[in-house]
């Protein structure tokens, strides 16, 4: 792991500065619980579709292991392409998951992350995950926090949230939103955000479990001068 990690840092110092990029884009909603002993490996793939950003894209690759079932730890990878413009790596980072509990039969965990930026600040990221689980319904939330390591940055503040209903097997349809908070001087703003529905399934019996997740996010607010809206795909092995 210490290898890799250097290997990743290496990548990162020798590549451009990352750029901003559209809520949600190469974003995932993390869930509130931990399975001991499972490892992940997921990769994803985002793309903007209309509008002066269309064709801007971004591709994840993340590593997961969960050694107890109240911590799991991960490293990620992301690498984005600009419209006209070649793919970059543009982050890499490392984060862990804690769980905390369940409160009024809400699944409760604390999220962070240390995130690498080549030739940029590097950055420290905090969410609280949320999740309700009742049935064959599933919500989660996530109260993002995020601040770039240098001087005069401002904490910037966002949010992650799906909502999906087991509809045949293991086929769920629900709906996902991403967008940004603004900062604590100027709490929720008018700003981007993305909501649109999405489908995930499993398939299971070819070894590791396999998780599909594809969606459709439409521009909302200030979102729509850049893009129309935007496209999901990710895909999830579970061991």
């Amino acid at each position: 792991m210490k290898n890799t990690a250097c290997l990743f840092a290496a990548l990162a110092a020798a590549l451009p500065a990352a750029a901003h990029a559209a809520p949600g884009l190469g974003s995932d909603v993390y869930g509130a619980t931990v399975d001991a002993g499972e490892v992940e490996v997921e990769m994803r793939y985002d793309a903007l579709g209309g509008g002066p950003d269309d064709g801007e894209d971004a591709m994840v690759f993340e590593l997961g292991y969960a050694p107890s079932s109240r911590l799991r730890v991960a490293a990620r990878m992301e690498a984005e392409k600009e419209p006209g413009d070649h793919r970059k790596v543009e982050a890499v980072g490392f984060e862990a998951i804690y769980t905390l509990g369940r409160v009024e039969g809400i699944d409760v965990a604390a999220y962070g992350e240390y995130e690498i930026v080549p030739n940029g600040p590097d950055s420290v990221e905090t969410k609280l995950l949320l999740e309700r689980r009742a049935g064959k319904f599933d919500g989660r939330l996530n109260l993002i926090a995020k601040k770039h390591l240098a001087q005069g940055r401002k904490v910037e503040l966002s949010y992650a949230a799906t909502a999906d209903y087991a509809v045949a097997g293991d086929w769920r349809l629900g709906m996902a939103a991403f967008g940004d908070l603004g900062d604590f001087d100027d709490f929720a703003p008018r700003s981007e955000h993305f909501v649109g529905p999405v489908v995930k399934t499993e398939i299971e019996g070819l070894g590791p479990e396999i998780g599909i997740e594809a969606g459709y996010l439409f521009a909302l607010s200030k979102a729509r001068a850049d893009t129309r809206g935007q496209f999901r795909f990710a895909l999830e092995f579970e061991f």
